[in-house]
């Protein structure tokens, strides 16, 4: 599942909301062991990706780099080359 889990940090344009909270869902995942809570652990999984991509949230935007922000369609270009070379 974490694999999922893309870098979020100095890209233009920046991560947005959904993005954060896309990468929170994912982590709770992994560490909960379930992609679908049951309806005792609803409202605690819920609660864990909420705080989880606030504190993403504060990290992603409180990070500084002198590096220049990367484009996002180059990279995502360079992962499909990297998939297709890997799985043909």
């Amino acid at each position: 599942m974490c694999r999922n889990i893309k870098p979020l940090f100095n890209y233009a344009p920046p991560a947005t909301d959904e993005e954060v909270r896309a990468a929170a869902l994912q982590f709770v995942r992994k560490i909960s062991g379930s992609t679908k809570p049951s309806k005792a652990n609803e409202v605690a999984f819920e609660q864990a990706v909420e705080d989880v991509a606030a504190i993403a949230r504060t990290l992603v935007d409180s990070l500084v780099t002198s590096a220049p922000p990367k484009d996002r369609e180059v990279e995502a270009a360079k992962a499909r080359e990297r998939n297709r070379r890997r799985f043909g």
